[in-house]
């Protein structure tokens, strides 16, 4: 489970560089630039592992344009194709392909990440098929629904669709061909994160599995067997550079790439927690946020270095897990014994691909639950995206959007401190805690279904909420005032008003933790009132009136969410989300918006990753590797392309 950037604004000076970590800006997304600090301290063995690594990590980087919608790689293609081939282009049209290509690959796809809504291109259909080669004519024209028409699938996970309609039919993603809700009862899936689902003419319905089969042929190959197959060479590289406890992580991910078998997938997740190497990495079908059904995975990957500076913060959480779960707020027998303490690191990331974005500031893993509960989990603290979306965002939005000037001093203070805590008891302490009840064979997730995910984000930001008072972080050294808490409760108030920018069309949040940001604060608002609405002149507010009873009812919702999940109540996480999560104000959003203009900030963020240059011997062995910051996303993109020899 992962925590996204909830876009906090501090003072800038914090972290004054030489260069501004925007490179480039199309409307209202903004590209910065990632560093990875910590690269030049790793010895020459790590280099090379980190190397193999990442280029493992682009080479599963197409198949989330797939998932996302059954036209994404070919919209990519044939976007990419005319950036490839410039030379007789009106240089207009070029520069309005170059934009829309930029929007597409931070979204994997012409959806936004963050509101789930189609975005269209700035150029036409004429336009276009004027731009491309002749022989590519035939595929604009095939192409021309997907790419122009806003009402053609409009939203690539409807959750909460208008009229009753099926929320798997009406979501733009590839995980299902011609299947509704009602087509899966009665039915069991061997593969249900790592499959595409699809209903035959007959009515039978087809596990596609996402797999490259085995060298010998007795698994045949499956879907995406092509970036699987190439991950795969690219990973024994690095399995044959790293030390004995990743090798055998790498080579049961390897296993699992070729038989697409859970079972595979939870024995690497069984030898990955157990290693805690300075040059880390996920590489798989994670999370499952992009499926209105919550039970298919999408490709990710990242590959990270640890950030020594910040690791302390993140040891000493983890020292203490069973602490805060005996302090937390639900009843006895959903609380866990014997907790076994997350291995925690704040790190640097080198590289970013398929559903992994630098919004993305936490992350906790695996999500399985019965290799949580055996063997414990992995949290990571992303500083390296911390640090570049401070720096970019600057102090313009909470000087707009603070209720009082109190809140605008404790925040600029405190705000840094309280962000990273933010994210770190989010993911050490949130993600990993709870006992499920012993019917709950497997998890939560399928009683809970479309609303497990936002479930899960609210528990894991309502820890970190109900925490960040406890004298305990005092004794530790982690919390310096008690303002920091002040300045976590002030900034999750805040965040409700201003994520409504990113939404600029309709009336509901699709995305699971902007869905749990506002259910949190609405609820507290509705149960304690802790929290007041205030107007003045012509611009909304929320001010936080009571630190005491807003964490009163923060532990209030923490409870209550313990227990659904628990007992798998399908019926109370509905109820709770759809009163307090899902619907807004678009009138206030307008608002948002148009001060959110006055300002000139994005709305939206992309990373550029690191780029590692690796040099050969004759043998084939890697003798060097540097780094070095493009700033460049076209040139990185179009370089990820050519991984797979397109002209």
């Amino acid at each position: 489970m992962r925590t996204a950037a909830i876009f906090l604004t501090f003072s800038a000076a914090l972290f004054a560089a030489a260069e501004s970590p925007l490179a480039d800006r199309v409307g209202d997304t903004g590209f910065v630039q990632l560093q990875v600090e910590s690269f030049a301290s790793l010895p020459p063995r790590e280099q090379v592992v980190a190397y193999w690594l990442t280029q493992a990590a682009i080479a599963i980087d197409p198949i989330n344009y797939d998932q996302n919608s059954p036209w994404g790689l070919r919209q990519k293609r044939l976007i990419e194709s005319v950036l490839r081939h410039p030379r007789g282009v009106d240089p207009r049209v070029l520069g309005k392909v170059t934009d829309f290509a930029k929007l597409f690959w931070a979204n994997r796809g012409n959806h936004n990440e963050t509101t789930a809504q189609k975005f269209l291109p700035g150029f036409t259909y004429e336009e276009l098929k004027a731009a491309v080669q002749p022989a590519q004519r035939a595929e604009v024209e095939a192409l021309r629904q997907s790419l122009f028409d806003a009402g053609f699938e409009p939203t690539i996970t409807a959750k909460s669709p208008r009229g009753g309609r099926d929320i798997l039919e009406s979501s733009a993603n590839n995980f299902y061909s011609g299947v509704s809700l009602a087509d899966l009862k009665g039915f069991t899936e061997r593969y249900p994160l790592n499959s595409r689902l699809v209903k035959e003419p007959s009515g039978k319905l087809v596990e596609q599995v996402w797999r490259a089969g085995t060298p010998d042929g007795k698994v045949p190959a499956g879907r995406y067997a092509a970036y699987l197959r190439k991950a795969n060479e690219y990973l024994e590289r690095a399995r044959a550079a790293a030390e004995p406890g990743q090798a055998a992580a790498i080579a049961a991910l390897i296993r699992y790439y070729q038989t697409g078998e859970f079972n595979d997938w939870l024995a690497f997740d069984a030898a990955w927690v157990k290693t805690n190497p300075r040059v880390d990495f996920i590489n798989g079908f994670i999370e499952v946020y992009r499926d209105a059904r919550a039970a298919k995975g999408t490709s990710q990957a990242f590959v990270s270095v640890t950030d020594e500076k910040m690791n302390a913060l993140m040891l000493k959480l983890a020292a203490n897990a069973q602490y805060f779960e005996d302090h937390a707020p639900w009843a006895a027998q959903y609380k866990k014994q014997g907790v076994q303490p997350p291995l925690a690191k704040a790190c640097e990331t080198i590289v970013e691909t398929g559903d992994f974005h630098v919004t993305t500031v936490g992350d906790n893993l695996p999500n399985e639950n019965q290799i949580r509960e055996k063997y414990g989990s992995k949290s990571f603290l992303l500083t390296g995206s911390s640090r570049v979306l401070r720096q970019a965002n600057g102090d313009g939005p909470l000087e707009e959007f603070a209720a009082s000037p109190e809140e605008i001093a404790i925040v600029k203070k405190y705000g840094e401190e309280a962000s990273d805590l933010m994210t770190a008891l989010h993911e050490i302490i949130g993600h990993g805690s709870g006992k499920l009840s012993p019917r709950l064979s497997g998890g939560a997730e399928p009683y809970l279904k479309e609303y497990f995910s936002t479930l899960e984000e609210a528990r894991a930001d309502l820890m970190a909420l109900w925490n960040v008072s406890d004298p305990r972080l005092r004794q530790l050294g982690l919390v310096s005032s008690p303002d920091v808490a002040r300045a976590m409760y002030y900034n999750a108030v805040r965040t409700v008003i201003t994520q409504l920018f990113r939404n600029p069309h309709g009336d509901t949040l699709e995305e699971d933790h902007q869905r749990n940001r506002q259910l949190i604060v609405n609820y507290i608002m509705d149960r304690t009132h802790a929290i007041r609405k205030v107007e003045r002149n012509g611009k909304t507010y929320l001010a936080l009136e009571d630190p005491a009873k807003f964490k009163e009812g923060a532990g209030m919702l923490l409870s209550e969410l313990m227990r659904i999940k628990a007992e798998g109540d399908y019926a109370g996480i509905k109820a709770l989300v759809d009163r307090y999560g899902v619907r807004f104000d678009p009138k206030l959003r307008d608002q948002v918006v148009a001060r959110y203009a006055k300002l000139d900030i994005p709305s939206y963020w992309a990373g550029i990753n690191a780029d590692l240059t690796a040099k050969f011997d004759a043998a084939g062995r890697v003798t060097a590797v540097a780094v070095s910051y493009p700033r460049d996303y076209v040139k990185q993109q179009l370089g990820y392309a050519a991984m797979y020899g397109v002209e």
